[in-house]
């Protein structure tokens, strides 16, 4: 773990994180997912890249191009 940058090694550090209220909100899963892939750090607002695991980035990057693509277009008919 010598290689790895101090500031990633602290997202990993569970005391300092929370659930993402994002992931709660809009996943129906969210619940059954690992506590780890629930978890973002607490410094950073509910983004994808501030969840702790890849698992919890990609599931709240998809639970947002989902967002992005069920909208109607401003300019539909």
């Amino acid at each position: 773990m010598e290689h790895m940058d101090p500031a990633v090694m602290k997202r990993f550090d569970t005391r300092s994180s929370r659930p993402c209220e994002f992931c709660r909100e809009l996943d129906p899963q969210f619940p059954h997912r690992r506590p780890l892939d629930q978890m973002v750090a607490t410094t950073r607002k509910a983004t994808a890249s501030a969840h702790l695991t890849e698992d919890g980035y990609v599931r709240h990057r998809i639970l947002e191009l989902r967002r992005i693509t069920s909208r109607v277009p401003v300019n539909a008919a």
